[in-house]
């Protein structure tokens, strides 16, 4: 694409509308390594199949986690080699890349905010507090988050609501491209899961497959589950992450039972497989490397 920035913007020139077909790059992901066993529709039709344990992408799973799925640092192998390239890599896009399509101004509260969203990861983003802790305007930090997405340095995921317009209001969830600068652990694995379905649901958008989304539930007792895949806004599975916890979350029971959908809880433990009746549905425990390696 060169300098020609399709997905932001164009200056000048005759429109593109309806001259291009945009397809998305992501960061690498397990599933690109995998043979699924099944085609999307079969998927979905059996994503609470039996699965074997296999660790046969185990490894490739833990250097994603170490390295982030980004092709320099993931090949490179090199921990080392990841931190330089990151802070390069962040230093770019905010100094000069975001600075000059957008003309921002505030350039150092811009890179303060992208430092402190490691922190903010997996829970509904406030950016009233956020705003305050900088000792900036709301409108401000809501355009830097805006930025952030457009520039794929972070995604964000609405709460799932039959009424599109109540989630599209409702407060969101930030997660990071690159997964590998948190430090907790279980908050990484939650945003690595994440960043497995999104890409996944938006490469089956990209392939007119259908019209996924990707969010949470929250219910008024504060029940949650941390991710839900719909079509059309209809809910096709959910998932919870838990790093070694390998007993399914009372959210996914209260939920599946409401929703009558599959339910996954996946650990960052390999060699799991485990499946608990719920009612008349079967909710699978399974190690992340196992389920994303079978994701379409």
């Amino acid at each position: 694409m060169g300098s020609g920035r399709l997905n932001i913007y164009q200056k000048g020139g005759d429109s593109l509308a309806g001259r291009y077909l945009l397809f998305h790059l992501w960061p690498i992901t397990l599933s690109e390594y995998s043979e699924p066993q099944y085609e999307l529709d079969a998927f979905v039709q059996n994503i609470n199949a039996s699965y074997q344990p296999n660790n046969k992408y185990q490894k490739i799973w833990e250097n994603l986690f170490s390295l982030s799925g980004f092709p320099d640092p993931f090949f490179s192998k090199d921990k080392m080699y990841y931190r330089l390239w990151v802070k390069n890599y962040q230093n770019q896009l905010i100094r000069e890349d975001i600075r000059d399509l957008s003309h921002i101004q505030k350039v150092d509260q811009m890179a303060l905010l992208l430092s402190l969203l490691p922190t903010k990861i997996g829970s509904p983003i406030s950016i009233d507090n956020i705003a305050r802790d900088l000792s900036v305007s709301f409108e401000s930090v809501k355009k830097w988050l805006e930025l952030f997405d457009t520039f794929f340095l972070t995604f964000n995921i609405t709460p799932w609501s039959k009424k599109i317009s109540r989630a599209i209001i409702s407060r969101k969830k930030i997660y990071l491209m690159d997964h590998a600068v948190i430090d907790s652990p279980g908050i990484q694995f939650e945003n690595m899961v994440a960043l497995e379905l999104f890409k996944s649901i938006n490469t089956w958008n990209d392939k007119g497959l259908g019209n996924f989304s990707l969010h949470y539930i929250r219910n008024k007792e504060k029940l949650e589950v941390d991710f839900l895949v719909a079509d059309n806004n209809k809910p096709l599975f959910m998932v919870e992450t838990k790093l070694t916890d390998d007993h399914p979350s009372k959210s996914l029971y209260v939920f599946q039972n409401k929703l009558k959908i599959a339910a996954i809880q996946v650990i960052n433990k390999p060699g799991i497989c485990k499946y608990f009746t719920n009612e008349k549905n079967k909710i699978s425990v399974i190690s992340a490397s196992t389920f994303f390696s079978n994701l379409p």
